[in-house]
């Protein structure tokens, strides 16, 4: 039933002999084109950034901030944060780690990540005072420093080499730029951009003593080399699996499971065990949608159920969902969903109101990634949607990778720009209003793609972030939420979380929201 991947001569790259034992050979979501894990939200480019860059805080499985590249102390008033690092950190070209580079490292992440935006916002200063030691001054309370510097997504605060680190975030780094101070080394003359990458072990590395949690702890590698090798065909990448020639498949097809379910030498299991929450992002730049009517036509029209059922097929792994912070989080809430969301129902009153709005048939150019199963269906189905409410839209495929970069353009969809996308977050991205890239409002210059100029949506932000009580924090949420839905920030489709699969000859992977390769054992 299973045919064996050399036969289907899909991959030219994979030996028809099984991996060697030092050598995990993994199938990720997407192939790897961006490089620069502060200038894209990729999921793809942050976990490479895992590989090779280390962090200055990590976050355990409680959502807990810990040390990591530095230990940490606060000053009684709350207003001065000093970071010292920790003793055997090595670039991989060599030299020690100072706190000029993460300084630098910081400065860079602070300016394109929305909670690094909002954080230097009531930051006086940061420095370095000694060689190990960054001081961070605050210039007006802020509470969730620590939280922001350890989030694992949507963009990490990576520690890079202060060269690297003090390029513009609005330079991509370059293959030459791929050098870190983290467990795996980038290997650039092995690098086949889109297709396949591959890392090898940082000898030099010291791992923290602590017990690896989510994207803290200790970073023990116990293989010699770990390659990523692009399949977007979800049988072939089955079937590599199946015949040994792979290791380890991220996103595997749900319609697929039972196959792999049905063989014993692998194992099936949730790595991110709070899930993905999967969204529609409008651009607020451009007509339609630089309408807020408009915009509040497209969320009627929409319908979770649809969406998640072509997106995952099989209900057992989907879960409708009104939360823009996941349902399964302490601040998760219905308040400001049209009841119309999560099973459809609103077709007509969507019609009504694009109509009393105006709307004059400009066609909604939507990108549509053709080559990631899953950001490929959620388009095709919202497309259906709103031409069902009287929307013309424009469905322009392209791979994932062309979309990544298209969505970065602020020109007009007819030259070149974009009217609507689709793509995935995992829970621990979006779980409170500073870490969640969508409840952004900083507009152009500051807000993540779409863009939208929202000052009141800021003014809650800040609010949330200075709030000291549990129960401050979940009202101004539920406020900040109603106000998303009111403005239609983005569109909320549902949650799902899809197992990955791996040859029982690996052990130690790791639950976490981030897939990581330390940690791994894999057996002769």
């Amino acid at each position: 039933m299973v045919a064996l991947l050399s036969t289907c001569g899909a991959i030219s790259s994979l030996a028809a002999a099984p991996a060697e034992a030092n050598t995990i050979r993994a199938v990720m979501h997407s192939g790897l084109r961006v490089l620069d894990p502060i200038t894209t939200t990729a999921h793809i480019t942050r976990d490479h950034g895992y590989m090779i860059w280390d962090t200055l805080l990590g976050m355990d499985d409680k959502f807990q901030p810990q040390p990591q590249m530095a230990d940490w102390a606060v000053s009684d008033d709350g207003m001065t944060y000093t970071f010292t690092l920790r003793d055997g950190l090595t670039w991989h070209d060599g030299g020690q780690v100072t706190a000029k580079d993460v300084v630098a490292s910081f400065k860079r992440w602070a300016a394109r990540d929305g909670g690094g935006q909002m954080l230097m916002d009531h930051v006086a200063s940061v420095e370095a005072t000694d060689p190990a030691t960054m001081t961070l001054t605050l210039s007006s309370p802020f509470a969730y420093v620590l939280e922001l510097m350890a989030k694992p997504s949507s963009v990490p605060l990576f520690v890079m080499p202060e060269r690297i680190a003090s390029k513009s975030p609005d330079e991509t780094l370059t293959v030459e730029d791929q050098i870190g101070s983290g467990p795996f080394k980038f290997v650039a003359d092995e690098y086949d951009p889109g297709n396949r990458v591959v890392y090898e072990k940082f000898e030099d590395y010291v791992p923290r003593d602590e017990a690896a949690s989510w994207t803290a702890g200790g970073k023990v590698v116990n293989v010699d080399r770990v390659e990523w090798i692009n399949m977007s065909d979800a049988q072939t990448a089955l079937n590599a699996l199946n015949s040994g020639e792979i290791d380890f498949l991220e996103n595997p097809s749900t319609d697929l499971l039972p196959v792999l379910q049905a063989n014993p030498e692998l194992t099936i299991d949730k790595i991110n065990e709070l899930g993905n929450q999967t969204i529609g992002r409008f651009n607020f730049l451009y007509p339609p949608f630089d309408n807020p009517e408009i915009r509040r036509a497209a969320l009627l029209a929409m319908n979770q159920t649809d969406v998640l059922a072509s997106l995952i097929g099989n209900p057992e792994f989907y879960t409708p969902c009104d939360s823009m912070y996941g349902c399964q989080t302490p601040l998760a809430t219905d308040a400001g969903a049209p009841d119309s969301l999560a099973t459809g129902g609103g077709t007509e009153a969507a019609k009504k109101m694009l109509a009393d709005a105006g709307y004059d048939g400009t066609p909604i150019v939507m990108m549509q990634p053709t080559d990631a199963p899953t950001v490929s269906p959620q388009p095709v189905i919202a497309a259906q949607l709103l031409r069902q409410a009287g929307f013309t839209v424009d469905l322009q495929p392209m791979d994932w990778q062309t979309l990544v970069t298209r969505r970065a353009s602020q020109q007009p969809p007819s030259e070149g720009g974009w009217n609507m996308f689709f793509t995935n977050w995992y829970i621990p991205e979006v779980w409170n209003p500073l870490v969640n890239p969508m409840l952004n409002g900083r507009g152009k210059d500051g807000g993540w793609f779409g863009w939208p100029d929202d000052a009141e949506l800021e003014s809650m932000r800040n609010e949330f972030a200075k709030a000291t009580s549990d129960e401050d924090r979940k009202a101004i949420a539920e406020r900040i939420q109603q106000h998303a839905f009111e403005q239609v920030t983005y569109l909320p489709l549902g949650e799902y979380s899809v197992p990955a699969a791996w040859n029982n000859d690996l052990s130690g992977i790791l639950h976490s929201p981030v897939p990581v390769f330390w940690n791994i054992t894999k057996s002769e």
